[in-house]
């Protein structure tokens, strides 16, 4: 037997949320231990704040530029190359079950799974290679599909709808009805957008889902497979409606307020006047990008009581999912498979909520967004000792982790070589920086933006379009100033810092960068 991989996965979950980052609300004693036993990286970047394109970075090992998955709507090509066919071609059993999102959400292959579901034990699509081998979909063998809701073309709505289907209505509906975007609508006891009291069980909830349909599939595989499953939670995302009865465990009256969130109004407006235009009027409700915040919500209305519910309902769902690990790391323990896995664990892309005083995501390069959990606990037959990494490393650099757990050689299409073990590990030396992309066309707002992280400073650039002439940019030092309130990208005394770090950038693009194109399709 080799090394099994078990990759769990959130969607827009924050660095500081769990207890081995600092995190001082949310119970999370899984993933603290995973951290405890293996290697925990503190500089943990996306190459892109959103989901289809991180995710598709996660799974093909290329920057967005590279994948041309540059925003949520534009789908992965089907001839993408796949990390996850490389291990089924190599004999590993493959299952992706929850969130997967490197379509869009009413892509034709959905549509194609809808009608499928219930009459094929494979559970996914099959194509033919150029060799007339059946490959299966994306690399995996087995899909069971979930996202924020009990609606639409997915494995776990079907099962809702088929077990429960009282609960199918009981979700906050993410988007509105008529322009699919998503929905400002408010609840909960402030009134926060995409806040709601969810009667559903906490048996039917898609976090208790995703890890029981994992635990059933690991228990249909012979004792001596190898695999590898990735595990992919829809939460901590909005809409922030975890069922009812675990209200409980964190209430949000009894919250301070995040420590980027600034109450003073004047300094507020002093801060985002010294970052690119497009912050301050995101915050006003001037500018709107993509398809993310809620087009209709003014940011500047959020309050601090708001601020709060949001951040209560979303600790209340992490510590859901470091008990639904649990369940199914016991699963893996009870096959007799606990020291020959390798467990990696991170997210797509972090939340504001509440620093700067906003929610959600967008074009906006901060560690809010970037800085992300990261744990790769390797498994103890491999007799890594455990570490914490500050080198950054990106999630560009997962698909390499995995092709090394299984002993395969490093794939030639992958744009970063695997994670490092240790800060002194020799791989280490290609890990000192990382950059981070996005492009956006929406309602008529182009931005573009490149960031680097390195030696500590993170230094953004724009280029030319509907909300930037081409000039502005961000310079943070993180150490003096880790809440990123003071943009230095025109300060006299940084210039030096900036115009090396801007060349660094440049000279370390991907080697295919597309065009950007405007996005015609929903999320």
């Amino acid at each position: 037997m080799g090394r099994k991989i078990l990759f769990i996965t959130t969607d827009q979950q924050r660095f500081d949320s769990l207890g081995c980052n600092g995190g001082t609300v949310a119970r999370t004693p899984t993933i603290d231990a995973l951290a405890h036993s293996g290697i925990r990286y503190t500089r943990a970047q996306p190459q892109n704040v959103v989901c289809m394109p991180s995710r598709s970075t996660m799974l093909t090992g290329q920057h967005p530029s590279t994948h041309g998955v540059w925003m949520n709507g534009v789908p992965l090509p089907i001839d993408a190359p796949s990390i996850a066919e490389d291990l089924w071609r190599s004999g590993y059993r493959t299952a992706l079950i929850g969130k997967a999102h490197f379509e869009p959400f009413l892509d034709p292959f959905l549509r194609f799974a809808e009608n499928r579901l219930g009459r094929d034990e494979r559970a996914t699509e099959y194509t033919r290679d150029e060799n007339g081998t059946e490959v299966p979909h994306r690399g995996f063998e087995h899909l069971a599909l979930s996202t924020h809701g009990g609606a639409g073309p997915f494995h776990y709505a079907r099962w809702l709808a088929n077990n429960h289907p009282e609960a199918v209505q009981m979700y906050y509906q993410v988007l509105d009805g008529a322009e699919m975007q998503v929905n400002a609508t408010g609840g909960g006891d402030t009134n926060a957008p995409q806040v709601k009291v969810n009667p559903i069980p906490r048996d039917w909830y898609h976090t208790t889902w995703v890890a029981e349909r994992t635990k059933d599939w690991l228990a249909s595989l012979e004792s001596d497979a190898d695999w590898f499953c990735w595990m992919s939670f829809p939460d901590p995302h909005h809409p922030w409606d975890p069922p009812q009865s675990e209200l409980h465990r964190v209430n949000w009256r009894d919250l301070d307020l995040p420590a980027g969130f600034i109450e003073d109004r004047s300094e507020l407006e002093r801060v985002l006047e010294n970052k690119p235009r497009h912050w301050k009027a995101w915050w006003e409700g001037k500018f709107y990008s993509n398809f993310e915040p809620p087009r209709r919500w003014v940011p500047s209305t959020l309050t601090a009581d708001q601020t709060r519910e949001v951040n209560a309902m979303a600790h209340i769902m992490n510590e859901m999912i470091d008990e639904a690990i649990a369940s199914v790391l016991s699963k893996i323990d009870e096959r007799g498979w606990g020291d020959d896995v390798d467990v990696i664990f991170t997210t797509d892309h972090g939340e504001f909520q509440g620093d700067f005083n906003l929610l959600f995501k967008g074009p906006y390069h901060v560690d809010s967004l970037m800085r992300l959990p990261l744990i790769w606990r390797p498994a103890p037959s491999a007799q890594i000792a455990p570490q914490v990494v500050d080198n950054p490393v990106g999630l560009v650099s997962l698909a390499a982790t995995f092709a090394d757990i299984a002993g395969l050689e490093r794939p030639e299409y992958v744009e970063a070589s695997r994670l490092p073990v240790s800060s002194g590990d020799a791989n280490a030396l290609g890990h000192e920086q990382t950059l981070t992309e996005w492009d956006s066309v929406m309602f008529g707002k182009i931005v573009s933006q490149r960031t680097i992280l390195r030696d500590g400073w993170v230094c953004s650039v724009y280029g030319k379009g509907t909300m930037h002439d081409g000039t502005e940019g961000e310079l943070y030092n993180l150490q003096n100033d880790p809440l990123q309130r003071e943009n230095l990208f025109d300060a006299p005394a940084h210039k030096a810092t900036r115009d090396d770090l801007i060349a660094a950038l440049w000279a370390s693009q991907p080697p295919r960068q597309l065009p950007l194109r405007e996005c015609d399709a929903p999320v």
